[in-house]
């Protein structure tokens, strides 16, 4: 009988507050707003096919709020989660709590846009994407992967540049064209992967 294949389930933590308020947020703890938490809650309705295995998030409250609700949604409260700060969002060193906004008009927009976005440019005493990508993968290659190539169902709930990274791994995505990918708050993305490590597909749901 073949090897099923693997269903890789990935979200980004619902709105934070810091989100709303257009911030730099990085590793500080911020919960969630009331958008955030409806977020979560629509991402559970569109999980509800699913039949989660074990399920991983990062070591900051948003983003394990938001799987607590999607698995409250999906009626899987009980699903093995692992938590660590290896899925942790990209560290903002200096930018952490500022108005992104006010840090364009004191630094320039061009310069705010390259440390948001670009793939090895750290903001001051931060991280780049690119640092983030050394920590997030080897968490991935070591805990996750196994079992998604297992057949397992996994779900992983974590922030926006943990996602980026793992993203641009799982899409060959070059370290140019990374800049160009956003990951929405609290949309599911889909990935179905066969016992070699091919993505067969992959989508927002």
């Amino acid at each position: 009988m073949p090897q099923p294949n693997g269903l890789l389930i990935l979200v980004r933590h619902g709105q934070s507050r810091w989100n709303l308020e257009n911030r730099f947020t990085g590793w500080v703890d911020i919960p969630l707003t009331a958008e955030g938490e409806a977020e979560a809650q629509r991402a559970g309705e569109l999980l509800k096919t699913c039949q989660f295995d074990a399920a991983f998030t990062s070591a900051l409250s948003r983003a394990q709020e938001t799987l607590r609700i999607i698995l409250e949604v999906i009626d899987q409260p009980d699903v093995p989660t692992q938590r660590d700060q290896a899925l942790n969002e990209r560290h903002y060193g200096d930018l952490q709590g500022l108005n992104k906004d006010e840090t364009a008009a004191k630094f320039g927009k061009e310069q705010v846009h390259i440390w948001r976005r670009s793939y090895d440019v750290p903001p001051p005493n931060g991280e780049s994407l690119k640092d983030t990508r050394a920590r997030v993968l080897p968490y991935y290659q070591a805990h996750i992967e196994p079992l998604v190539l297992a057949g397992k169902q996994i779900l992983v709930v974590a922030h926006g540049n943990s996602l980026r990274a793992l993203v641009m791994m799982l899409e060959n995505i070059s370290e140019q064209n990374i800049s160009d990918l956003n990951i929405p708050t609290g949309i599911p993305m889909r990935y179905v992967i066969d016992p070699t490590g091919t993505v067969l597909e992959h989508g927002y749901l």
